[in-house]
């Protein structure tokens, strides 16, 4: 069963769609960050000044000089922050020829009272006892006419921890919302995407020949292109059959007048004066002969070519060639080995295999002394190798380089048109089977190898 999710691969949909959500993802993420935390900048430090200006008019309303001059506050002010030593929040109240009045939270350093120079209230960034503060100041006149100078300051510290934390916060889960959105849109993609990996999926079984047309419902979007692409399979294997049924007429059309003029030039052969038109004759005829029996069986073996859904099972395949074979050489012995490919099955047209295996067997049957041997043997990749053996004298140098020519006869005494091996080639490279012919030890072998491709493995 394939899997719902998969590693989009390189120039596909799924990685071309991942691509444009993740862009989205991370362009729709850096604008929400961006916008909020400068949203929560903004609405923070109007906080935060909105508060100073509140505590600063506090101060100044709490604050008044008592019958010794001195200055001093009805009560503490309300936040009690201003009470911790060094919490980051300041206060402090001069006026000339008074001793000053700080809060206790200031166990160390001044404020800067320059900031109170005027009634109405002013803020600027100082530097106050802990670091960089925010300040707020004013002035008011006391009993005597004399500036008093309210000053009040929040570390720029405690504004910046405050924006670092919700920035923090606001990262973690906008990332964490960033991979959910791009987990999302993956499943999505994968969802989407799922019907086409199943019409892959039954085109490969189709290769295989695991079935004989596209199997599975389809979204409305894909059934019109499982529709056709089954209608063109159905028309591609009935123009196949009519292909080798006319191909057997065209057989049986040609041979009966090739044979009537081959028997007219025999006849003209015994008589004076004709000899040579007829050795010219029959030597055409041959070769006539010799094409035709090549092309149709190139065309029977075209005509497999196309075809899909088909397949071949091994050995059931060679079981009744061989008993042919024996029949057709009743002096030779012939046997089959299978070992390790019991009911293993090759996506190859099977009239085209049989042919092909009765081409190299019978050719091993005219030239063994005894015995010819088929074997065939599988791998973990897929692979099978077909081995013919024959223990005859074998081949040339010569003879190997030329056995794939048309028409080639290496033993004219022997039975045959030349046409065998010629045909066993081309049928393999249809058939897209590797075939090599070699001399061994103690005879000779022709070898056939399947090798799957990517998409059938």
């Amino acid at each position: 069963m394939m899997r719902l999710f998969q590693r989009p691969l390189p120039g596909s949909l799924r990685l071309r769609f991942l691509l444009a959500i993740t862009v989205w993802v991370v362009l729709g993420i850096s604008a929400i960050w961006l916008s909020a935390t400068s949203i929560f900048r903004t609405h923070v430090e109007h906080s935060y000044h909105e508060e100073l200006e509140v505590h600063v008019r506090e101060l100044g309303g709490l604050t008044r000089v008592n019958n010794d001059g001195k200055l001093e506050l009805v009560r503490p002010l309300s936040d009690p922050r201003y009470i911790e030593p060094l919490s980051g929040f300041y206060w402090q109240i001069t006026a000339d020829g008074r001793e000053p009045l700080r809060s206790a939270s200031m166990t160390r350093g001044t404020l800067d009272e320059q900031i109170a120079h005027s009634p109405q209230i002013l803020h600027k960034l100082e530097n106050g006892p802990t670091g960089p503060a925010i300040t707020y100041g004013f002035t008011r006149k006391g009993p005597k006419g004399e500036d008093i100078h309210f000053v009040i300051a929040t570390d720029q510290s405690e504004l910046n921890r405050l924006l670092d934390s919700f920035t923090r916060d606001l990262t973690l889960w906008l990332v964490m919302l960033g991979l959910l959105l791009l987990a999302t849109g993956l499943a999505i993609i994968s969802f989407g995407l799922h019907p086409l990996d199943r019409l892959a999926q039954a085109t490969a079984r189709l290769r295989r020949g695991e079935a004989q047309e596209l199997e599975g419902n389809y979204p409305a979007e894909i059934a019109p292109l499982a529709e056709n692409l089954n209608a063109y399979i159905k028309q591609n294997s009935e123009m196949i059959a009519r292909a080798r049924v006319q191909a057997g007429n065209l057989a049986h059309s040609l041979r009966t007048p090739l044979a009537v003029i081959t028997d007219e030039a025999e006849r003209m052969a015994s008589r004076k004066g004709c000899a040579e038109s007829a050795r010219t004759l029959l030597d055409q005829g041959r070769a006539m002969e010799q094409q035709i029996e090549y092309q149709l069986a190139r065309a029977r073996s075209s005509a497999g070519q196309p075809a899909v859904g088909q397949v071949t099972r091994i050995p059931d395949v060679a079981l009744p060639i061989i008993n042919a074979m024996q029949r057709l050489h009743p002096d030779k012995q012939f046997h089959c080995e299978a070992a390790g490919c019991g009911m293993r099955t090759i996506p190859v047209d099977t009239v085209d295999f049989a042919e092909l295996l009765s081409i190299l067997l019978d050719n091993a049957g005219k030239w063994a002394r005894q015995s010819v041997g088929l074997a065939f043997s599988c791998d973990g990749h897929g692979t099978l190798t077909a081995i013919i053996t024959d223990d005859g004298a074998g081949m040339s140098a010569d003879e190997l380089a030329s056995a794939f020519e048309l028409g080639v006869r290496h033993d004219p005494a022997k039975p045959g048109s030349g046409l065998g091996l010629a045909i066993a080639r081309d049928i393999a490279h249809d058939l897209k089977l590797e075939l090599t012919l070699r001399n061994e030890t103690d005879g000779f072998s022709a070898t056939l190898v399947y090798r799957p491709a990517r998409s059938d493995s």
